[in-house]
């Protein structure tokens, strides 16, 4: 097997001086050269520098996709520094853990979210942000760009670290997964081989860069003779317009995505597009033959994990509902509790290992509890639910742990419960997940009233809105007497009720109030 296992910021010098003018992507059609991107990544790296940021040190970014989100994140890359992205839709106390946690000596953001960063209680100072297009009172991206600077130092190397993404937990709060250089460019390697893709190929890009799923395209245009066809957030009623526009040949779908475009109405246009492939997870099988007939698109669907470089397994063969087999550097395994591998059929928990030293994470940042847990015996457990049938194909099932995977993200119930267990009136709360109208789960919250209390739904949903990003604050909410528990008190999950019509739910109140 060639050195697949290597950084990419070299590369990536090398292209642009050697092809300048050849476009490493388009932003909502503005094209931005190699050479382009070189100039300004090396800007925001001298600036970096400047401001004392030095190899392995953290800066935190906060931004949606834009014009300047490529020389961000390659600029903090050139440094040698340590990229934590901060999910656009954080606030309270979800984004002060992270900054508390990853402790980022700068912040990189988007002006709309000074004021959600300087309320979450964090001790971040003003002096430590730069925002992307100028506020009075801070250093701007824009206003760094007008410096004529030539950036030179060596390129980091496939063990350096290049970025802390945070993944919810299950039990606790999120970890951060210590993501290297050399993971990121395994993570390109792999869409390679998912994808087919070839010189000339267009990638549609509309996944925010602060998830893996968005992150991973970032080495694309260096491995490969690719454009990167960005726009700043995802359209449903745009979506094939902005396709046909680009000339894309590639789409990438999480979540529910496949269904949200099957859900627009259907027009002669359809199959007027220049896409060959649409990749991704989380494509339920009915939806599979769905899409790929009314659109004409070849459905290429993965398996993966922040913690094993994005994408572990890929299915080519069109086995419809199968998540694939795995890369050439993985071998996946389905067990049970003590290890052991179950039969073919049987449900278990994946198991990852790598032929790859450094393609499975180092561990999680300052969580050795949580490292232990995952990597056992140089092996990732991943706490995913699958089966092998007898070719060799794996079949995902879903999380063994407490999570819900809802609108693509995971959503901790950890997380949602700490929260919803602040407000005034909550005793007790437990978060599950329910079958959802679109994309893979719902969340449903239900809360035990204080004695003297009593919790208005509507009320509560209000409340956790302003605490909780959107992604996570449940549709559904039940008010229970109490809870069945287990002799140590824990409530007993699997018997919480997931029928979606003894509880209020979100988007009905919403409907309602504007019938």
């Amino acid at each position: 097997m060639m050195n697949i296992l290597k950084g990419f910021i070299a590369d990536f010098n090398t292209k642009a001086d050697k092809s300048p003018d050849q476009v490493f992507a388009l932003f909502n059609g503005e094209p931005i050269t190699f050479a382009t991107l070189k100039v300004e990544s090396g800007a925001l790296a001298s600036e970096l520098r400047d401001q004392g940021v030095q190899r392995g040190d953290r800066v935190a970014v906060m931004m949606r996709n834009s014009r300047l989100t490529l020389p961000v994140l390659l600029g903090i890359a050139m440094a040698g520094a340590v990229w934590v992205p901060i999910n656009a839709q954080q606030k309270g106390d979800g984004l002060r853990y992270i900054l508390e946690h990853s402790e980022p000596k700068l912040i990189v953001s988007d002006r709309e979210f000074l004021s959600t960063i300087a309320d979450c209680g964090s001790a971040i100072t003003s002096e430590a942000i730069i925002t992307i297009d100028g506020d009075q009172g801070h250093r701007s991206f824009e206003a760094i760009l007008q410096n004529e600077t030539d950036f030179v130092d060596a390129a980091p190397e496939a063990h350096d670290l290049f970025a802390i993404m945070y993944t919810s937990g299950t039990t606790g709060p999120p970890k951060g997964v210590l993501v290297t250089h050399g993971m990121l460019r395994l993570a390109g390697e792999a869409v390679r081989t998912l994808t087919a893709m070839g010189p000339a190929d267009i990638f549609f890009v509309w996944e925010p860069f602060f998830h893996i799923g968005g992150a991973q395209l970032l080495v694309l245009p260096i491995i490969e003779d690719v454009t990167l066809a960005m726009v700043d957030r995802f359209s449903a009623s745009r979506f094939w317009d902005q396709v046909r526009s680009s000339r894309a040949t590639h789409i990438h779908y999480l979540g529910g995505i496949l269904q949200i475009l099957l859900k627009q109405p259907e027009t002669p246009l359809d199959r007027q597009h220049s896409v060959r492939i649409a990749w991704g997870g989380g494509c339920p099988r009915d939806v599979w033959p769905k899409f790929r007939d009314r659109f004409g698109v070849e459905i290429r669907e993965c398996y993966g994990m922040t913690e094993a470089s994005s994408i572990t397994t890929c299915n080519t063969e069109g086995v419809v509902g199968s998540v694939g087999k795995p890369l050439p550097w993985y071998t996946v395994t389905v067990e049970d509790d003590a290890g052991n591998p179950v039969a073919n059929g049987d449900r278990g928990e994946i198991v990852v290992r790598s032929s790859l030293d450094g393609a499975l994470l180092r561990g999680y940042l300052d969580n050795q509890q949580a490292t232990e847990k995952a990597l056992v015996n140089g092996a990732l457990r991943t706490g995913d639910a699958g089966t092998l049938d007898a070719e060799g194909n794996l079949w995902f099932h879903g999380r063994m742990t407490d999570s819900v995977r809802c609108k693509g993200e995971n959503v901790s119930a950890w997380e949602v419960e700490h929260v919803a267990a602040g407000h005034p009136a909550v005793e007790d709360c437990a978060m599950i997940g329910v079958a959802a109208d679109v994309g893979e789960q719902d969340i449903k919250l239900f809360v035990k009233a204080k004695s003297d209390k009593a919790i208005d739904p509507e009320h509560l949903s209000r409340w956790l809105s302003e605490r909780l990003a959107s992604y996570q604050n449940p549709r559904y909410i039940a008010v229970v007497k109490e809870f069945e528990r287990t002799p140590s008190q824990r409530i007993m999950k699997h018997l919480l009720s997931k029928d979606l019509h003894d509880c209020w739910d979100r988007l009905t109140a919403r409907k309602q109030a504007r019938a």
